[in-house]
């Protein structure tokens, strides 16, 4: 065979091949479609109600929370609510166990988006509401469920006289194929791979005590640069797509600190996971995916795409770093991931408090 036509050949090989990936990933980007909308809150209908507080006794507003929940539950006369407190070493898992041992009607987390998680993973399927002063850096799920998160009498007022509604859980499962370690974590609001997981690694922790959540963006100017990594992403039961990504994401809801909506028409309970992939190669490419954040234009970029997900694989070759709401969970060449629709119930302002 001539030197050109065998060129040719390969040339017309593999474009077909890219061709045939690209429609793949278009197809898995189109399987799923929101399948409800929000959930409507509902009123509570209990004369009384068992209270615990689980709260992190370090963070500022924890002693004016229980000052609050203290006088609102006595002036309601109920029974005097029960206080934990979480430790550097437990978040909340014991602690939301022990509130379900109690016999709790509902569970209070004074805390950040980790003690959140913690106390949320335990009381999912329950029925057990979980409610939220925020009290952390990020404040996460709170802003998703449109608390406000410089009011902690109103938050407390929500917690014990709010409506109710449920939403969904993700659930992360690691492995890294170097050590064989394992684990399995559920998620309130965003994990993921890759850069995003360096840059919660790599915050400091004196930063975030003076600046709050700005801290992860000094971190992060520091991981701009960088190497894309190679990953096998297969989403539901579709083959596997390769890539090559800075992070990819999975999103519960997409609103994040400063009002930036990252995942534009995310529900947090439709039994989809919004999955981000992210993979720009230069300056201009981070530019123009934070203009498409921020912006929030239409336009398609190849830097930044979107798909729908109930589960998803992702495996590497080497291993890299994972975070779940923010909190490093340590490097993984397999993570699989899945949701659990609305797995657990929440506490929530009234829809009139809302407009």
């Amino acid at each position: 065979m001539p030197t050109e036509i065998f060129v040719i050949v390969i040339v017309v090989v593999i474009v077909l091949a890219v061709a045939v990936s690209w429609l793949g990933v278009r197809k898995l980007a189109q399987k799923h479609t929101r399948s409800a909308v929000a959930d409507s809150p509902h009123k509570i209908h209990l004369a009384k109600q068992q209270v615990v507080f689980i709260y992190n006794p370090t963070k500022s507003g924890a002693e004016a929370a229980k000052t609050l929940i203290t006088r609102s539950v006595s002036k309601a006369d109920w029974p005097a609510p029960i206080f934990m407190e979480t430790t550097v070493e437990d978040p909340g898992y014991s602690m939301a166990t022990a509130a379900l041992e109690a016999k709790a009607d509902v569970v209070i987390v004074g805390g950040g988006d980790g003690a959140v998680r913690a106390v949320g993973q335990v009381l999912r399927h329950t029925e057990v509401p979980l409610a939220i002063i925020p009290l952390g850096t990020g404040n996460l799920l709170a802003r998703n469920l449109k608390l406000d998160i410089t009011d902690i009498a109103g938050c407390v007022q929500t917690a014990l006289f709010g409506h109710q509604r449920h939403i969904d859980a993700g659930l992360m499962e690691i492995e890294d194929g170097v050590t064989g370690s394992t684990s399995k974590h559920s998620f309130m609001v965003i994990a993921g791979l890759g850069m995003d997981a360096d840059v919660m690694n790599d915050t400091r922790s004196k930063l975030k005590e003076h600046v709050g959540w700005l801290a992860y963006s000094e971190a992060g100017l520091r991981h701009l640069a960088g190497p894309r990594k190679k990953v096998s992403i297969a989403l539901d039961d579709e083959p596997a797509q390769q890539r090559k990504v800075r992070s990819v994401l999975f999103a519960n809801c997409g609103l994040l600190p400063g009002g930036i909506d990252f995942v534009p028409g995310a529900l947090i309970d439709d039994g989809v996971l919004d999955v981000v992939v992210i993979s720009p190669r230069s300056a201009f490419g981070w530019m123009a995916m934070a203009g498409k954040v921020v912006f929030q234009h239409k336009n398609h970029l190849p830097v930044i795409d979107f798909y729908r997900s109930q589960k998803l694989i992702i495996r590497t070759v080497m291993p890299v770093e994972t975070q779940i709401d923010g909190d490093p969970t340590g490097p993984a060449t397999c993570v699989k991931v899945s949701v659990e629709n609305k797995a657990v119930l929440v506490r929530v302002a009234s829809p009139d408090a809302l407009l």
